[in-house]
C-alpha cells in the first residue's frame, strides 16, 4: 500500500505550494502588517522569496528551471504594463492636461538629474567609464509604480499624504517607467557607434519611433476603447465581470499592438490608461469594485517572491572585481540619498502639483527603485550579448549593481513609513512631555525650540515671515502661532487645514 503513495517534490508541486503558503499566511495578517504596522507588502514578499530561495532554505531554485533572464524580462514587462496602465486609469479627470507642467519638470530635468547622479556615483565607487556608468544608471533612473503603491494607497496615504502628492507620484512613476528607453539606448548607441551616428540613430529610432509613436498609439487605443466600452455599456452588451476586467484586457491589447510595431509598449500603456479614463467615467463606475487591486496584489506578490528567490545573494558580491559588499552598500546609500531628493527640492517652485517644502521632501524621498529597474536591466543584459559590446566591464557590473540598488530601495522605502509612525507616535510625544516637565511654561519651551528652527515660517503669515529680522519679532510671531493658542494664519499656497490628519505629509 505504501509503495502506491509517491510524494511529488518537483517544481510543479513546490512552486504553487510555497506561493500558496505565503498568500494564505500573509492574507490572514495583512491588515495588521499593512494598516497597523505600515510595513510594505512588497518588502514582506521580497524577504519571503529570499528566505525560500537558494541563499536561504533552498526550497526553490529558479536557476534550475532554465535561463532566468528571458523569463524575468517578460514577467517584469507584464507587471509594469499592468501597473502603469492602472496608474493612468486612477488619475483624476484630464490629469495630464491640468498637471502637464509638473509632469514635464519631473520627467525631464529631474529624471535627467537622477540618471547623471546615479552614473556619477557608479563611476566614483566602481571606477567604470562614464558611458558604461550611464548605461547602468539608466536602469535605475525611473521610479517604480509597484513600490509607489504603498505610498499612494492604504490608510497611511489617505490620512497623511495630500491627494495632490499622491496623484503626482502615481503619474510620474507611471510615465517615467516608459521613458527609460531614451536613456538606456543613448548609452548603448554611444558605446557601439560614433557620437554622430549614435545621436542620429537615437533621435530617429528612439525619440521619434519608440516615444512619439507609442504616445500616439496609446492615446488612440485608450480613446477608442473608451468610446467602444461606453457604446457597448449603453446597449447592455457588457456583463459586470467583463466590465470590471476591461482594464486588464486593455493592458494586454496595448502591449500586443505596440510591441508588434516595435515601439515603447510601457509608455503606451500609461498613455492608454489615461486616455481611457480621460472623462473619469470608467474610474467612477468602478471605484467601489476592487478587482484591479486584487489582481495587482497577486501579481506583485508573485513577482517579488520570484525576484527575492532569483537574486544570487551568495555570488552577488563576487561577480565582478570591485563589486564588494562594502562598495555595493556605499553605492546604494549614495544613490538613495542623492539620486532624487535634491532635484525634487530644487524644482519645488516650478512644480505646481507640489505646494510646500515638506511635500517636495516627501515626493523626493519616495522615488523607489524596483520592477522597472529589473526590466531595464534585463533589456540591457540582452543587448550586451551582442559581439559589439565584448570587453565592456559594464557586462560584469550591470546585474550586481542593479540588484543591490533594488534590494536597498525595497528595504529602505519599505521601512520608512513604519519608522516615521514610531517617531511620530512615540518619540515626539515623549519629547513634548520632557519639555513640559522641564519648563514652568509650555510656551517658553516651545519658543526655545522654535527659535532654532526654520519651521517658524510654517506658522507665520507670508507678510510676517518676510519681515522677521530679529528674535523679538520671532517671539511675537510664535505667540500668535496655532501651537501657542492663537488662530492659525492662512497661507495662500496651503489649505486652511494644512497639518491636519487628512492633509499632512
Amino acid at each position: 500500500m505504501a509503495s502506491w503513495i509517491r510524494l511529488n517534490a518537483g517544481a510543479d508541486a513546490v512552486v504553487p505550494l510555497v506561493f500558496g503558503v505565503f498568500a494564505v499566511c500573509f492574507g490572514l495578517v495583512s491588515m495588521v502588517v499593512k494598516e497597523r504596522l505600515f510595513v510594505s507588502d512588497t518588502l514582506v514578499a521580497f524577504g519571503f522569496g529570499a528566505a525560500i530561495g537558494p541563499a536561504g532554505a533552498g526550497v526553490i531554485d529558479p536557476a534550475a528551471w532554465g535561463n532566468v533572464h528571458p523569463f524575468m524580462l517578460q514577467f517584469a514587462r507584464v507587471i509594469i504594463a499592468i501597473q502603469v496602465l492602472a496608474a493612468g486609469v486612477a488619475l483624476p479627470k484630464r490629469y495630464l492636461r491640468t498637471e502637464l507642467r509638473s509632469l514635464l519638470v519631473l520627467l525631464l530635468p529631474v529624471m535627467t538629474w537622477m540618471w547623471l547622479v546615479s552614473a556619477a556615483v557608479i563611476v566614483m565607487v566602481f571606477r567604470l567609464g562614464f558611458v558604461e556608468a550611464l548605461l547602468i544608471a539608466s536602469c535605475v533612473a525611473p521610479t517604480d509604480p509597484v513600490l509607489a503603491n504603498s505610498i499612494v494607497r492604504g490608510r497611511f496615504a489617505e490620512t497623511k499624504v495630500p491627494v495632490n502628492v499622491r496623484n503626482i507620484i502615481s503619474a510620474e512613476s507611471g510615465a517615467n517607467d516608459g521613458l527609460g528607453y531614451p536613456y538606456l539606448y543613448l548609452a548603448l548607441f554611444l558605446l557601439r557607434y560614433t557620437a554622430r551616428e549614435a545621436v542620429t540613430r537615437w533621435l530617429v529610432a528612439i525619440i521619434l519611433w519608440e516615444i512619439a509613436v507609442s504616445v500616439v498609439l496609446g492615446a488612440a487605443i485608450g480613446w477608442a476603447a473608451r468610446r467602444l466600452l461606453k457604446h457597448a455599456r449603453k446597449r447592455g452588451w457588457v456583463d459586470h465581470d467583463s466590465f470590471l476586467s476591461f482594464a486588464i484586457s486593455l493592458t494586454l491589447l496595448t502591449l500586443g499592438v505596440v510591441s508588434f510595431v516595435g515601439s515603447d509598449d510601457i509608455l503606451a500603456c500609461f498613455v492608454a490608461g489615461n486616455a481611457f479614463t480621460w472623462d473619469d467615467w470608467f474610474r467612477e463606475e468602478t471605484k467601489e469594485a476592487h478587482l484591479q487591486d486584487v489582481l495587482d496584489t497577486l501579481f506583485n506578490h508573485t513577482f517579488f517572491i520570484y525576484l527575492g528567490a532569483v537574486i544570487p545573494w551568495g555570488q552577488l558580491a563576487g561577480s565582478a572585481e570591485l563589486a564588494t559588499p562594502g562598495r555595493l552598500a556605499v553605492c546604494a546609500l549614495l544613490v538613495i540619498l542623492f539620486r532624487r531628493l535634491p532635484a525634487t527640492i530644487a524644482v519645488t517652485r516650478m512644480t505646481p502639483a507640489i505646494r510646500t517644502f515638506r511635500e517636495s521632501v516627501f515626493a523626493g524621498w519616495f522615488g523607489p527603485i524596483g520592477v522597472g529597474a529589473v526590466f531595464y536591466a534585463m533589456v540591457a543584459h540582452e543587448e550586451l550579448q551582442h559581439s559589439a559590446y565584448d570587453g565592456l566591464r559594464a557586462k560584469e557590473y550591470l546585474l550586481p549593481i542593479v540588484y543591490s540598488l533594488v534590494t536597498a530601495s525595497v528595504i529602505v522605502h519599505g521601512i520608512t513609513i513604519p519608522l516615521y509612525h514610531i517617531v511620530s507616535t512615540s518619540l515626539l510625544p515623549l519629547s513634548a512631555r520632557i519639555l513640559r516637565s522641564a519648563s514652568p511654561s509650555p510656551s517658553v519651551a516651545f519658543r526655545a525650540v522654535i527659535r532654532r528652527s526654520r519651521l517658524y515660517r510654517e506658522y507665520a503669515s507670508d507678510d510676517e515671515a518676510s519681515t522677521i529680522a530679529d528674535r523679538s519679532q520671532l517671539d511675537a510671531a510664535v505667540e500668535r502661532s496655532p501651537l501657542v493658542g492663537a488662530a492659525p494664519a492662512k497661507h495662500p499656497r496651503r489649505p486652511a487645514n494644512y497639518g491636519s490628519a487628512n492633509t499632512a505629509v
